[in-house]
């Protein structure tokens, strides 16, 4: 991936991206070329791992890999107008552009077709998502049954994270008045995720 320096990812960055809550693109070489599946994993930080899994019928993790996997974790991303720029009104040399937040994270896919692997994967991602609510659900809020039939429908996806190329392009490179207008701009089109990416690691 291309990264400038100013849109290079700070660790604690893209440490708070790999704990993110938003699915990521599993893609893999393989001999019938390349394969992609969108899932969501969890990011084991001690052993720096991803995990997940993948419907039984999917043939994504039957297919031999060759070389790395590559995960595509994305962030907030919006398109930026040039007439939210200072800039424009000053020389009127700007053009459009889009901000993004993205790492690629290269690792090792391990397969694990064992129902208790992927039940504690699944508990764990449940929980994840199901925190905060009112009323979170539960695994054991299913009939046990139902959900060993459900287990036996996945198989369970490991990465073992060798390196991350991550990028956050959020307008580091324009001047303060520029970035003042992307936020309002962005915010004015009610991206306010966005917004705060900027404001965020606008810099100091």
């Amino acid at each position: 991936m291309y990264v400038p320096a100013h849109f290079a990812g700070e660790d604690e960055a893209v440490q708070e991206l790999l704990h993110s809550r938003a699915a990521a693109d599993l893609v893999t070489m393989t001999p019938d070329g390349l394969v992609a599946t969108m899932l969501p994993f969890l990011y084991d930080q001690e052993r720096n791992v991803l995990l997940g899994h993948l419907a039984r019928n999917n043939e994504h993790w039957q297919l031999p890999v060759i070389g790395d996997a590559l995960v595509i974790m994305r962030g907030p991303d919006a398109y930026i107008s040039p007439t939210w720029y200072a800039s424009k009104q000053e020389h009127g040399r700007v053009v459009p552009t889009w901000n993004y937040i993205t790492a690629h994270i290269h690792g090792t896919m391990t397969v694990h077709d064992d129902a208790a692997w992927v039940e504690d994967v699944v508990r764990r991602l449940s929980d994840r998502h199901e925190s905060g609510r009112a009323e979170p659900w539960s695994v054991d809020d299913a009939p046990a049954k139902f959900v060993s039939g459900q287990l036996r429908a996945i198989v369970g996806v490991e990465i073992a994270i060798q390196r991350i190329e991550a990028k956050f392009k959020l307008s580091q490179n324009r001047p303060a008045a520029d970035v003042d207008g992307v936020i309002a701009g962005l915010r004015a089109d009610g991206d306010d995720r966005s917004a705060a990416a900027v404001e965020h690691h606008r810099p100091a």
